[in-house]
C-alpha cells in the first residue's frame, strides 16, 4: 500500500486514466471492425472520415501510437480504394 498522500493521488489517476484510455480504445477497434464490415464504396467512403479523425485524437492524446495510427489510416485507404 502506498504510503504518500501524491502516491494515493497518483493511483487514483492512473486508474481513471487506464479506464478512459479503455474505453476510447474499444470504440475505436469497434468502429473499425464496423467499418471492415461495409462492402458500398460510397457509404465507405463517407464514414473514412469520420474513422480518421477519431484515429487521429486517439494518437494526439498517445493512446495509441502515431505510427499504429497511420498504419490503420493507410489499410482502411486501400480498402476504399478496393471496393
Amino acid at each position: 500500500m502506498a504510503n504518500h498522500k501524491s502516491s494515493l493521488k497518483r493511483i487514483r489517476s492512473n486508474d481513471k486514466k487506464r479506464l478512459r484510455n479503455r474505453y476510447y480504445s474499444k470504440t475505436m477497434r469497434n468502429a473499425v471492425r464496423n467499418f471492415r464490415a461495409i462492402t458500398v464504396k460510397d457509404e465507405a467512403a463517407t464514414k473514412l472520415s469520420g474513422l480518421i479523425s477519431l484515429i487521429d485524437k486517439l494518437a494526439k492524446r498517445s493512446v495509441i501510437h502515431k505510427n499504429k495510427a497511420s498504419n490503420l489510416k493507410s489499410k482502411l485507404m486501400r480498402k476504399v480504394n478496393a471496393l
